[in-house]
């Protein structure tokens, strides 16, 4: 019983150390997973599990995302932005300083 409890203990604390967090401005208003965020700076938290944690001040949105490793080291950190009837979207997110690119999937209307 001790020695899956050991287990356990080590498999959650590898799951939290692996979790990557990175900060990103969104420089205009966006909708996130059917959620209005207004531009500002934001926390991402990565997990290993392909799903994103955007978090604000006094919000928290959890969203599926594609991470790619590009082979191409990104100069700096740029957002990318889809627009559809005048409402914006999050399209894909390059890492500055890594070869990482994150893809969001595509609103649904």
């Amino acid at each position: 019983m001790l020695k899956q409890i050991l287990t356990l203990f080590v498999f959650t604390a590898l799951s939290a150390a692996s979790a990557a967090t990175f900060s990103v401005s969104l420089i205009q208003p966006i909708v996130l997973n059917g959620k209005a965020l207004k531009a500002g700076d934001y926390q991402f938290e990565l997990k290993e599990n392909s799903v994103a944690v955007l978090k604000g001040k006094k919000l928290q949105v959890e969203v599926p995302v594609k991470v790619e490793d590009t082979h191409v080291k990104y100069g700096r950190t740029q957002v990318l932005y889809d627009e559809n009837k005048g409402k914006f979207s999050l399209k894909q997110i390059e890492l500055g300083g890594t070869t990482t690119r994150m893809t969001f999937p595509a609103a649904s209307e």
